[in-house]
């Protein structure tokens, strides 16, 4: 541990800190050792200060745009073999409570019925059966959702797909007042606890003995995605391209819009390649780095990532990702969550890439306000599972659209709505106050609809184009 460059103040906190975590019996040693060298490396302020001035824009060897990828071949033995080498991993780790779900978010309803794990196993199952191969999925749990997790991949018992689950650490809250670990203060229950952030997916892989099984059945690489991103497919020119060049990890980029201007975006730096957040932007720069002109890509979270480069490093500590520290409160007293992210970790592999992807690989689902978009006529869903984007829409970016608190939760929000409304056509939709919509609503162009006092139903069959409703 990097303790030379701590203060004695500082040195004497982490030796508290020690003794009170090796008495937690709720974890793991793996999970308190990391945890330590997590606070370790939070204390030494090792954290990297970018100098603005040497960042660079990514030449196209780095950051590699989408079709200048090589075909694939036609021949389904090849395909075959390049889908051997495949794990498709999704970050389960989240609920489904800023949406009023209960639960995993992954089990909310997207489109027919269908939940999001529901479309990954369709698509994944395809893959299967199609080409005879046996790609399996793995899902990453949290402590909140792993027992329901485990409840819910029960029903794709009988399903031509092998699904592992694995769990990412537990680590414990940090009271900031004494620096010591909050389920020490009597605080036992799941409040005391957080899960670090998705940069624990490579630790927790190895952790989990998934790793070496996975490596032994001859796997290369693992596709991790957010469980939420409808866009997130297998692609088989990416891992294609990875292999061919001995990309230990490639992350997957789209071209920023207004509405992604807080994104990561990639940059190169001192001659790697590495992702710039918005957190560790100076202040002076932060309108630079949201401009469109001078960082035109962000970061999607769909990450390609090679098995074996993961057990090297991961062995050797050597994935020391910038520290995302994330102050809570929990019944009045402040705590410290410590967090890493996934993406931060590109600078560590060898002939690390990004990908300029189509931005229809990039489709999350974070709000109902996304709920409306891909459960309507935008959309439609294939057999195999795939959200696919209605060729009838000429405008290559979807409506923005902003509902008011009344729609917040799924359930508020499809009792609202009798059908969803054809939005094909429309560019922005804004909703204020106590709006019911009927069935068979057609909206174009510019709209908003606002309910100033009292309810406001709109008849079912209305067509509402460029108009301010009240």
């Amino acid at each position: 541990m990097a303790t030379a460059t701590l203060s004695p103040a500082d040195t004497e906190k982490l030796s508290k800190l020690t003794s009170a975590v090796a008495g937690l019996t709720q974890i793991s040693e793996n999970e308190k050792s990391g945890f330590i060298n997590l606070v370790t490396h939070y204390l030494s302020g090792e954290a990297q200060h970018i100098e603005w001035s040497k960042i660079q824009t990514p030449t196209d060897e780095v950051v590699v745009p989408y079709d200048n990828l090589a075909a694939l071949s036609e021949d389904p033995a090849e395909t075959k073999k390049l889908l051997d080498k495949l794990v498709v991993l999704k970050l389960n780790g989240g609920l489904g409570t800023t949406m009023g779900c209960t639960g995993p978010k992954s089990v909310i309803e997207v489109r027919n019925g269908l939940t999001f794990l529901d479309l990954i196993v369709k698509q994944i199952e395809s893959l299967n059966s199609k080409y005879g191969c046996s790609v399996p999925l793995l899902l990453m749990n949290s402590f909140n959702t792993h027992d329901d997790t485990q409840k819910i991949i029960e029903k794709y018992a009988n399903s031509n797909i092998e699904i592992h689950t694995f769990n990412q650490s537990q680590y414990p809250r940090l009271v900031v007042e004494d620096f010591l670990p909050l389920p020490c203060k009597g605080n036992a229950g799941k409040d005391g606890w957080y899960p670090p952030g998705h940069g624990d997916v490579f630790p927790a892989l190895m952790n989990s003995g998934k790793l070496d099984a996975l490596l032994s059945k001859g796997k290369e690489y693992v596709f991790v995605a957010n469980s939420d991103n409808l866009g997130a497919l297998v692609d088989l020119k990416i891992l294609n391209h990875l292999i061919n060049n001995k990309n230990e990890y490639c992350m997957e980029v789209t071209p920023k819009t207004l509405a992604d201007v807080k994104g990561g975006t990639l940059i190169s730096y001192e001659g790697k390649v590495q992702l710039l957040e918005i957190a560790q932007v100076p202040d002076e720069h932060v309108n630079e780095f949201k401009s469109i002109e001078k960082f035109k890509i962000f970061n999607t979270n769909n990450l390609w990532v090679n098995l074996n480069a993961i057990k090297r490093l991961v062995q050797a500590d050597a994935l020391k990702m910038e520290i995302i520290p994330n102050p809570k409160e929990v019944d009045g007293v402040k705590v410290l969550q410590l967090e890493t992210a996934a993406g931060a970790a590109i600078k560590f592999f060898d002939h690390a890439i990004g990908v300029n992807v189509p931005r229809s690989r990039f489709l999350p689902v974070k709000a109902t306000s996304d709920l409306l978009l891909v459960q309507s006529d935008l959309y439609t869903l294939t057999d195999d599972g795939y959200v696919v984007r209605n060729p009838a829409r000429s405008n290559p970016s979807n409506p923005s659209i902003e509902l008011g608190p009344e729609f917040k939760k799924v359930a508020n929000f499809l009792a609202r709505f009798k059908s969803i409304p054809s939005i094909v056509e429309l560019d922005s939709l804004k909703v204020s106050g106590d709006v019911w919509f009927g069935s068979g609503i057609t909206l174009k162009g510019k709209v908003t609809i606002t309910a100033k006092s009292g309810k406001l139903e709109i008849p079912e069959g209305t067509v509402i184009a460029d108009k301010d409703m009240e």
